[in-house]
């Protein structure tokens, strides 16, 4: 007990002493933590130091050096398109400007600069690319950038070209323009400011646009608006020198920049003098991505349903005149009203198919890839290696946009109208032919003066020599195909035309052309009906109608099959059986192109397959049929051709087409009322070694020189 005690009262002792010196506890305690506060921190910022020089002795222009400091702006590209010499002018004044802080400068004329190999280069080069370029007639560039916005708003529309191509890019955009032209004004600026957008290239600054109408320019001349913008422009420059970063996020809603605060007040004072509501829906309106106009598979408008639709227009039209005639009682404002109404239709529909130059209400023209690179010595397509057209003078038209499928590799994310039969107004075959020539023509002659560009090709396209009938849409639905046709040979042009394959007896009624395709998607009718969504519900018998009424054609016949992995690449026997029944002279394998991303479509690009994957498809179909043989490969397509021995004569492949021979056959057909027959057999030419399969060209023609692009890894498709 007394041990107890004792016990109790020595901890009794030492609880009081704490109590009475807990000041002192507590002051030590705050010390303790203070001093670890304290050599956290200063470890921290000691671990900072050491890394810094290892950073900074990063190679600099060049040149290492312990002290060198990161370069944020390597230097300043001008680039201007001028007609009457301003834009030239505000390059130069803009040159010395920036020489004055200390960095490289280059003014470059938009139309001695190639985009197509150079521009990708500004994504890695820490250039800053300022554009300077006017507005010319009808909202048109000047001739000397003409060459460069064409480029680059292909670019921007082609599915081809990854989103991401120019990202990495900085630029600003200053535009000249009057604004007495309201209707064009500044409109190549925005175009480029757009384009560059689309692209993932990043603004520095807000666009800006200079004035020649004194009375509206913001600062009293465009000299003024100038150098109010060159002012803001060299202070964001010497920000970015510094490191700072940009204003713009990059994910401005629309391609319209849409900064806060500062920046806010710097885009309305660029933007003042033009309406935010109109240039809203200008921006709503143009850059509508592909992905947004296919919607899902219920947006495709279908040809049959058009009556309905216009219907509902032309309500909602009277109403709207209505309200506007009882609101301002003048027929003038309704009749204005009415033409507004006529622009806004056309500039719907060419947000449809951007790049088209479409013909009357149902026909279409667009220059092929090929044509432009052929123009330049790059090569020719797939119908180059393996029938001998001239890329260059041949002209890609429809006189149909509408389909009657809906495939999963649509190019054109079936924003094109679909529907079971022909419910247009008809436009006569005449005027079809002679708008598709102008057009096509045209679109060529921007090409005059165009860095690579060969004077004798440029010169020869302006002559069409081939038309492929297969832009996108059905052709044979045009109830006036024969006569298309006919007007065609009579202009001396071959013609190459291409079929789904649902319109069998319109296939019997056509007359010869030079070239006949079935679209050959799938072997059975699951696949078939998987691959090509056929609107018909007899989709399978009109297709296999469709083979047979090929089989009775004397002219050249092609099956086009599309392989697409996992879908439809294991159907070997089934295919034999199809080029059994429907006997074509050729058949053309090529692996699917994937045309980017689409709610309307589930393919990716795990579903292209492999020019080896293609070649060994080829080869096993091949041994199922022992009177084909392989002839011919198109490597740069993924695309082979398969030939009936008939056309291989005393061992040399004959696939190539005497042009000559068939305008010749043709016209005594046309002349004796279809009496006198003739048969492919009676066109052919040789097949040159470098086209033929096996070659060590894989079927480039050695004439022209291979371009690879770079930063080929932006490509979404080689095909």
């Amino acid at each position: 007990l007394f041990v107890s005690m004792d016990t109790w009262s020595y901890f009794h002792t030492c609880l009081v002493s704490i109590w009475l010196h807990r000041v002192y506890i507590y002051s030590a305690v705050a010390f303790g933590i203070s001093l670890w506060i304290v050599i956290r921190f200063t470890t921290t910022k000691t671990k900072k130091k050491v890394t810094e020089p290892g950073r900074a002795a990063k190679l600099v222009n060049g040149c290492a050096s312990p002290e060198a400091k990161e370069v944020h702006v390597a230097g300043v590209k001008i680039f201007y398109g001028s007609q009457t010499g301003t834009a030239k002018r505000f390059a130069k004044a803009l040159a010395e400007a920036v020489i004055s802080l200390n960095l490289p400068v280059e003014v470059i004329n938009m139309g001695d600069y190639d985009p197509d190999d150079c521009l990708s280069e500004e994504t890695s080069s820490r250039n800053i690319c300022v554009f300077l370029v006017a507005t010319y007639t009808e909202g048109q560039p000047p001739e000397s950038a003409a060459w460069f916005c064409k480029w680059l708003e292909e670019a921007a529309n082609d599915f081809r070209v990854g989103k991401a191509f120019l990202q990495g890019l900085r630029y600003a955009v200053f535009g000249l323009g009057n604004s007495l032209y309201l209707e064009h004004y500044n409109t190549v600026g925005r175009r480029i400011d757009r384009w560059l957008w689309m692209l993932s290239a990043s603004r520095i600054m807000t666009r800006a646009e200079g004035d020649c109408n004194v009375t509206q320019s913001k600062h009293g001349s465009i000299e003024a608006d100038f150098e109010a913008w060159k002012t803001k422009f060299l202070t964001r420059l010497q920000g970015l020198c510094k490191g700072e970063k940009k204003p713009c996020s990059g994910k401005c809603k629309k391609g319209k920049c849409k900064s806060s605060g500062k920046q806010s007040k710097e885009s309305s004072d660029h933007e003042q003098g033009t309406s935010e509501q109109e240039n809203t829906e200008a921006e709503e309106l143009f850059e509508t991505s592909s992905e947004e106009e296919a919607g899902d598979a219920n947006s495709v408008i279908d040809v049959e349903d058009l009556g309905n639709l216009m219907g509902h227009m032309k309500k909602a039209q009277s109403s709207m005149e209505t309200m506007v005639l009882n609101r301002f009682g003048d027929q003038l404002v309704c009749s204005v009203y009415q033409f507004l109404q006529v622009k806004l239709h056309c500039l719907m529909i060419f947000a449809l198919f951007p790049g088209y130059k479409l013909i009357g209400s149902h026909s279409g023209v667009k220059l092929c890839r090929w044509t432009k690179a052929m123009l330049r010595g790059r090569g020719g397509c797939y119908k180059h290696t393996f029938y001998g057209i001239e890329s260059h003078r041949c002209m890609e038209a429809t006189p149909s946009l509408a389909c009657a499928n809906k495939c999963v590799f649509c190019w054109r994310h079936h924003t094109n109208p679909v529907g079971t039969e022909w419910r247009w107004k008809m436009d006569q075959p005449e005027m079809i032919l002679q708008e598709a020539i102008e057009n096509h023509q045209n679109m060529i002659r921007q090409f005059k003066g165009v860095s690579g560009v060969k004077a004798a090709r440029f010169e020869e396209a302006l002559t069409v020599k081939h038309c492929a009938l297969s832009l996108v849409g059905e052709p044979i639905m045009y109830p006036q195909i024969n006569r298309f046709v006919r007007l065609l040979h009579k202009h001396s042009i071959s013609t190459f035309l291409v079929t789904n394959a649902q319109f069998p007896e319109e296939i019997r009624r056509l007359e010869p052309v030079t070239q006949l395709y079935v679209s050959v998607d799938a072997s059975t009718k699951e696949s078939l009906r998987r691959i090509d969504r056929p609107l018909f519900k007899d989709f399978w018998q009109r297709f296999l109608d469709s083979l047979k009424a090929l089989a009775e054609k004397q002219q050249r016949t092609v099956y086009r099959l599309t392989l697409v992995k996992a879908w439809n690449v294991d159907e070997l026997k089934a295919y034999a059986d199809l080029i059994s029944l429907g006997k074509p002279d050729f058949i053309e394998v090529k692996g699917v192109t994937y045309c980017g991303e689409s709610s309307a479509s589930s393919l990716t690009m795990a579903n292209v397959p492999w020019h080896g994957e293609v070649v060994s498809f080829v080869q096993e179909l091949a041994q199922l049929l022992p009177e084909y043989g392989i002839a011919c490969e198109h490597e740069h397509s993924n695309c082979l051709l398969m030939a009936h021995r008939k056309f291989q004569v005393n061992g040399e492949w004959r696939t190539w087409i005497d042009y000559g021979r068939f305008q010749e056959l043709v016209r005594e057909h046309e002349q004796s009322g279809g009496s006198r027959t003739f048969t492919a057999a009676e066109y052919t030419a040789r097949t040159p070694p470098w086209a033929l399969f096996g070659a060590r060209e894989r079927g480039f023609d050695p004439l022209d020189v291979r371009f690879q692009r770079k930063n080929k890894a932006r490509d979404i498709s080689g095909c």
